[in-house]
């Protein structure tokens, strides 16, 4: 008996509780094993889906953790841990899943995994050593997956984040916003949010002809890059990179993933890491183009994702009238102009945009 597990994750409002502890006791050694819980650690404040759970188990700890989805990104995650990381001889790099159960509505699904222990990239004391692991890991996901006959399927259960994610998160922002009623307060907001978009919209050809040009075969993409989501773990054979939280595994251009990659490393070091990836690429004969043409692809990934960040509240003000969203609303106004203060990605003051790759 493992005293405490009927009360894992209790009074926090979760769907398929029921099924969750018994597949955690079936997979902590089922009915007979003795053990206890010893503490449960929300992991995702805000959304409140990802925990961590850690057992005493016949004397030894034991540390799960537990992730709520919704179906159809339990069943994206699940493909890339059965099927598309073995497919080309990766499983040990992503996340170790350990089972999965379906909450009988089919509302949500859990997913239990092993914890892999406090060995996430730390972007905020940079070691060169950790970063280059990561780094190399990457380029090898991305070359193994290039024109990969898998991707059909990836993007049948992903999407795709090449210039189509660009536009259509322009146009479809556009659409939401144009709808809002703004006070005369909020007026401001609405309109900054249009005018950026109606530029970017602009941009389309030029941004379309560089990914066309330079943005490389497709492959698959993590599609969530963050240094948190990195682990960096020392063996007796040397340091094992497994990448976690595949939720937006997609199809589309390598500098996707690399953006939202470089963008959370120290600005000084992104140079030295796009070598390194650059030096991996090379050897399966990718040539990659210099850096203001991987800043402009660049940019188009980041204004994507921002011009997405747009759409939910704006939805949420026409349908419900959200409170919170003009709120929301100005923070990726900020979040724009944040952006565009930090300057280029990566540095390359004398070279010029049209330069050959």
């Amino acid at each position: 008996m493992i005293e405490g597990l009927d009360r894992v994750l209790e009074g926090r409002d979760q769907p398929g509780l029921t099924e969750l502890k018994g597949l955690l006791q079936q997979l902590l050694g089922g009915c007979e094993t003795e053990g206890r819980l010893i503490e449960e650690q929300t992991l995702q404040p805000r959304a409140s889906r990802v925990f961590r759970l850690r057992f005493e188990i016949n004397g030894q700890t034991r540390q799960l953790i537990v992730k709520r989805l919704k179906p159809e990104i339990g069943r994206r995650s699940e493909l890339i841990e059965k099927r598309w990381l073995p497919a080309v001889g990766m499983s040990d790099n992503g996340p170790s899943l350990l089972g999965s159960v379906v909450e009988p509505g089919g509302n949500c699904v859990w997913h239990v995994y092993d914890d892999l222990g406090p060995f996430e990239l730390d972007a905020n004391r940079f070691d060169r050593e950790s970063a280059g692991a990561a780094t190399k890991l990457i380029a090898r996901l991305h070359m193994q997956f290039a024109r990969h006959p898998l991707l059909g399927e990836v993007r049948l259960h992903g999407c795709d984040l090449g210039i189509h994610f660009y536009d259509a998160n322009l146009r479809d922002a556009t659409y939401a916003l144009e709808a809002c009623q703004p006070s005369p307060q909020q007026a401001s907001i609405r309109n900054n949010l249009l005018q950026r978009l109606s530029k970017l919209r602009q941009e389309l050809p030029e941004r379309a002809q560089a990914l066309e040009t330079w943005g490389g075969p497709e492959t698959l993409l993590h599609g969530d890059l963050w240094h948190i989501n990195i682990f960096v773990i020392p063996t007796a054979h040397g340091l094992h990179v497994r990448l976690i939280d595949w939720d937006h595994a997609s199809v589309g251009p390598a500098s996707y993933d690399l953006s939202t990659f470089l963008l959370r490393l120290p600005s000084q070091e992104r140079s030295w890491v796009l070598e390194v990836y650059r030096e991996e690429m090379s050897r399966a004969g990718s040539c990659l183009p210099r850096a203001p043409v991987f800043n402009l692809l660049f940019e188009t990934a980041e204004y994507a994702r921002l011009a997405n960040r747009i759409i939910w509240p704006a939805i949420a003000l026409v349908q419900d009238r959200a409170p919170w969203a003009w709120e929301s609303l100005a923070e990726v106004d900020q979040w724009f102009d944040d952006f565009e203060n930090l300057g280029p990605v990566l540095p390359c003051e004398t070279e010029m945009l049209d330069a050959k790759p």
